[in-house]
């Protein structure tokens, strides 16, 4: 519960910074590029665990972004291998509004907390020789091949008990 609370205030953060950017920027004619970065981890059968990215990009600014690039180097190669897609990816270009998303999956190797970094945008603005970066957010730290506990769900169940001094109590508690 805790864990969607803070994701819910991440996002909505995520979202503020976004609207407060895109309108600061919005009166320029340029491109301004964001990207939010998702990994998801999925155990198999198999006892292998496997990594979900996807990155989203999005164009918030007045003018088209060319030669869009991605990187994503953060998956170091004695700790994951890339089982689908590739963690790079070019764009011809990414006009105003407009939304682009990659993907790929990754298989641990080792077990251990792994910190991602985040991805890199490289874009070409018409007016600027120069190429422009803009990173991803982040991802959580994610917990890779963790022997997971399986969680104690609990029922609210009332059970009277009569004492000479109490009225009934009742004890809410119970595990299954």
């Amino acid at each position: 519960m805790a864990t969607r609370v803070f994701h819910a205030s991440l996002f909505f953060t995520f979202s503020l910074l976004l609207l407060v950017a895109s309108s600061a920027v919005a009166s320029s004619d340029a491109p301004f590029v964001v990207s939010h970065k998702k990994a998801t981890l999925k155990r198999l059968k198999s006892g292998a665990e496997r990594v979900l990215v996807s990155i989203d990009i999005y164009n918030e600014g007045s003018a088209t972004a060319y030669d869009v690039s991605l990187t994503d180097d953060s998956w170091p190669e004695d700790a994951f291998i890339v089982v689908d897609g590739k963690t790079s990816n070019t764009w011809e270009k990414l006009d105003v509004g407009a939304l682009v998303s990659h993907s790929f999956e990754l298989e641990a190797k080792v077990k251990g907390k792994f910190h991602g970094a985040p991805a890199v945008i490289k874009y070409r603005v018409p007016t600027k020789a120069a190429l422009q970066e803009a990173y991803s957010t982040p991802i959580f730290p994610l917990d890779v091949l963790e022997d997971k506990l399986p969680e104690a769900k609990f029922d609210w169940v009332s059970v009277s008990a009569y004492t000479y001094s109490f009225p009934p109590l009742s004890f809410i508690y119970y595990i299954h």
